[in-house]
């Protein structure tokens, strides 16, 4: 190949991200939902992100009063219309932050005000992609910085699984309540049997080994589970949808809001949500990576839609996508698959449906938890040389122990700080300086030159 042409196909390359619409084009829906494995793998990746869509969407029923059918309708039109223009299993996940502010008892949100901070982190997400800014800073971003926090991210989920494994858990308080008994419908026979069976079925996630829908066969036993735990939520079942209902948002809402909720939840947004989803949609699908600024304006629309009618406020998620393709989603026929089945239990069983995720074994969500964590801490694994694994490892260390915010600008003082220390700025001074007299001494020097106008 040409050198000239190769160095033009890499300012290409790196443009993409600008170049892309920011509504694109829709293929055929054959293209979309083609199977690229099997149905059942389709189907086991479909609940390959409940370990984490379920204990935060149940703690905020049971703490602040969020309507759980509403939330399941509107996730449900999400998740069908993102699996329309994406193609992939793209996931629609609880805003994370938000959520810990709104369930914490310091700092407890009402639903106006949690809607005010999932409208609010819409707006700003909504702007920067209708904008460029979005597709121009994922294009800026050190790669390095990415996979610190797809790492930090990774680890975070890994490290819940354990707690969600080993103790049993208060998902309201977000505390655990002592060591989880060895046996019962919930003990950790049950859970280390779950990880057994899905290591033995799936492996690391081996394409080959993938005939067994282990994610799957683990989410309908807890199901079933729920019923045997507690046979008196079946009197508790009321049938129908939740009615709709308009929020009505205060200024004082708007206020706290926007405060306690968006401003920490915007930065995990930005980096968790977009970058990060973006940058492992990549490595998992080459040929469809999504564009950030699509990306970034679909957490703004969706958000917009639902929060005015109380449903919780979502996002994309790094972790979502990795779970579900660890499990088997390779196309947007997989969260097709969890919309259906959310809109079937949002419609039937409306807001009286929490009754039964309160019994759902938490030990097994950990152990679909786990493995998503993992997948996730696994894209950071491309970190060729020791510059960029120091830098990776430190952004990762300072994301987990404050939080992504903070461990992002680390990573970006670092490039800045090793970028200025390999710099050899005596020979870029007399390299200036020798410039300088070449051109004063270069024949036919205007005037101007030769004064250094």
């Amino acid at each position: 190949m040409d050198p000239a042409a190769a160095g033009d196909s890499s300012l290409l390359n790196d443009s993409t991200q600008l170049r892309r619409p920011l509504c694109p084009r829709l293929p055929s829906l054959s293209s979309r939902f083609r199977l690229k494995t099997t149905l059942w793998s389709e189907l086991s990746g479909a609940v390959g992100d409940l370990g984490t869509y379920i204990p935060i969407v149940l703690a905020l029923s049971l703490v602040n009063g969020l309507d759980l059918g509403t939330t399941l309708i509107f996730t449900a039109l999400y998740n069908a219309i993102t699996g329309l223009l994406f193609g992939i299993p793209m996931p629609v996940q609880p805003m994370k932050s938000i959520a810990a502010v709104a369930i914490s008892p310091s700092s407890h949100l009402s639903i106006p005000q949690i809607m005010a901070a999932g409208l609010c982190t819409a707006s700003t997400l909504l702007i920067l992609g209708a904008t460029g800014l979005m597709s121009l800073f994922y294009r800026l971003l050190p790669l390095p910085v990415v996979r610190g926090v797809q790492l930090s991210q990774g680890l975070s989920f890994a490290f819940s699984a354990v707690s969600y494994i080993r103790y049993s858990q208060d998902l309201p308080s977000g505390k655990t309540s002592g060591p989880r008994p060895f046996l019962g419908p919930d003990g950790l026979l049950l859970a280390l049997s779950a990880l057994l069976f899905i290591l033995l079925s799936s492996g690391t996630g081996n394409e080959r080994r993938r005939l067994v829908p282990s994610a799957l066969i683990v989410f309908l036993v807890g199901f079933i589970l729920c019923f045997l735990r507690d046979a008196s939520v079946l009197q508790h079942l009321k049938f129908g949808p939740s009615p709709l209902r308009v929020i009505t948002i205060t200024r004082e809402d708007w206020k706290v809001g926007f405060f306690r909720g968006a401003i920490p939840q915007i930065p995990l947004s930005i980096l968790n949500s977009v970058i990060a989803v973006c940058k492992l949609s990549g490595d998992l699908f080459p040929d469809q990576e999504v564009s950030a600024a699509a990306v970034s304006v679909s957490v703004g629309l969706m958000n917009w839609v639902g929060c005015w009618f109380g449903a919780m406020p979502v996002c994309h998620g790094a972790g979502g996508l990795a779970g579900q393709y660890r499990f088997g989603g390779r196309s947007g026929l997989s969260v097709m698959f969890l919309a259906a089945g959310k809109m079937v239990l949002g419609l039937v069983f409306g807001n009286s449906f929490v009754m039964i995720l309160k019994q759902f074994p938490v030990g097994l969500l950990g152990v679909l938890l786990v493995f998503s964590g993992v997948e996730l801490a696994m894209a950071s694994r491309d970190m060729g040389s020791k510059k960029e694994s120091f830098i990776m490892l430190v952004c990762a260390a300072v994301s987990m122990k404050l939080n992504a915010a903070a461990g992002f600008v680390c990573g970006l003082v670092i490039v800045l700080v090793l970028w200025i220390g390999d710099v050899d700025w005596v020979a870029q001074l007399r390299g200036r300086r020798g410039r300088t007299v070449d051109d004063k001494s270069r024949p036919g020097a205007t005037e101007e030159e030769i004064v250094g106008v």
